[in-house]
Order: structure tokens, then sequence, then C-alpha cells
């Protein structure tokens, strides 16, 4: 059976290059360039494969795999990726993906990876399938915190990670203003960002967030 693919990716002239990959091949139930628009769509029209970029406002790939796995765990997800960070490729693979490939794959190559990954196997990169047997291989479950943790901050852009940090260390949003020589009103914006990157609720989750992982 051909699978139905959902198309993830907030660049269009990436998307329109993959549409053109696939036609006649594989048949597209609908694509989105925006997270959440991506998971109530997958959520509507339950694709048989998403193909999902990893690097995306609001939370990425990580937000949309997470959220579709927690109501509809039978929908695989192959990441495509121009990344091929070791970090990347484990976090979204503990995430649910059922594979990880880059955006140098042939259209052909990538083609058959959906049609492997909507019947259930598993597709990496072959120089990405090192990481994953090294970081499973691995018995304690600690070896992979600091690659996730990774993945997480990398949604953040500079200015949220300095503002993350001083938070973890007891500051006020007054003090981060004045360290920071911006107003406090920015240091709000900043803050209000962070917490939906990471789907925390209030400062007080986003503290005991960052502290856990000695940020």
């Amino acid at each position: 059976m051909t699978p139905t693919v959902f198309l993830v990716d907030d660049h269009e002239l990436i998307r329109a290059g993959i549409r053109a990959e696939l036609a006649g091949e594989l048949t597209i139930v609908g694509e989105a360039d925006d997270v959440d628009v991506a998971i109530e769509m997958i959520l509507e029209r339950s694709p048989d494969v998403v193909l999902l970029d990893v690097h995306m406002p609001r939370g990425g790939g990580l937000r949309v795999l997470r959220e579709v796995h927690a109501s509809s765990p039978a929908i695989h997800f192959l990441a495509l990726s121009v990344s091929d960070a070791a970090e990347d490729v484990i976090a979204i693979v503990r995430a649910g993906a059922r594979g990880y490939v880059t955006k140098s794959i042939s259209g052909v190559d990538l083609v058959d990876a959906i049609r492997r990954v909507g019947a259930g196997d598993v597709v990496f990169s072959p120089r990405l399938a090192g990481f994953v047997l090294d970081a499973f291989a691995s018995s304690d479950p600690a070896a992979y915190s600091e690659s996730v943790v990774d993945a997480e901050l990398d949604q953040l852009t500079p200015r949220e990670r300095q503002v993350l940090r001083l938070i973890a260390r007891g500051y006020s949003y007054r003090d981060i203003a004045t360290e920071l020589t911006i107003s406090i009103k920015t240091v709000e914006s900043h803050v209000s960002s962070v917490l939906r990157k990471l789907q925390l609720s209030n400062r007080h989750q986003l503290t005991n967030w960052a502290s856990e992982r000695n940020l």
C-alpha cells in the first residue's frame, strides 16, 4: 500500500522541491509551515507518514512529534533536516521518530525512505545510524541527557538563553533588564517566548527546568 504523506517545513521552496520529487510516487495529503498548524492538520488528516523538518520556530519538529504522538501514536515520523548533528538525531529519535535523513538525500532515496517508514521500518542516513546505535547502546539513560537538553536549547535565540540563565540564578525581571541593558517589557517578551518554546506554563516551572539542567 502506498503511504499518505504530510509535509512540515517552514520554507516554501523546500516544500515545493519535495512535492516535485514525490509527485506520481506518493500521495501528499497536506503541508504546513507552522508548528501549531501542523499539529492541528496532522491530527485531522491522519497521514501514514509525516515528513518533518527538525528546526522550526515555536518548538520545532520535536514539539510537533510529541504532541501528535500523545494523541495518535500510530502516525509515523521521518525527520528531514539540513542538520546531521548527533544531538538532533538522538533527540528526535527518542521523541519517537522512525527515521532521520538529511536534505542532501536524492529524490529516489527519499521516496524509498518514506515507503519504508510507512511500512514500519526505521530509516537513517548511513552516517546518522551510528549516532543512534552508539546512544542507545549505552546502559545509562543519563548519557543522552546533554544531547536532549542541547536540542531543546537550540530552539532559543542567544538572547533568550541569556534571559533563561539569569532567571535560573534567581534574577528578577528588573535585574535582568539592568544586566542586559534592555527594558523590562523586552524581558517579559523573551520569557514568554521561552515558555512557549519549552512548553512550560510559568516562571516557577522555567526556573526548575533550568536548575535541573545546571543552567
